[in-house]
């Protein structure tokens, strides 16, 4: 399958790459950012990435009570 955009890096990334690089497609090639971010998620989606979350940079492990800190 051809794909339509091109790519950041000038080739496909693996799946691997694709999960951890927030930007997959060259930016120069998009109007604004709204069309680009559609692009962006087109792309994971014919990758089989799953998409960024916006909590994605949250950690999931409860934080712990600083030591000062009184019950």
């Amino acid at each position: 399958m051809d794909w339509k955009y091109r790519w950041k890096n000038g080739y496909r990334p693996s799946r691997d790459q694709a999960a951890n690089n927030p930007h997959l497609l060259d930016e120069s090639q998009f109007q604004n950012e709204q069309d680009r971010k559609l692009a962006e998620e087109s792309t994971r989606k014919h990758l089989g990435v799953p998409a960024p979350t916006l909590d994605e940079e949250k950690s999931i492990l409860p934080q712990a009570a600083s030591p000062d800190e009184d019950f």
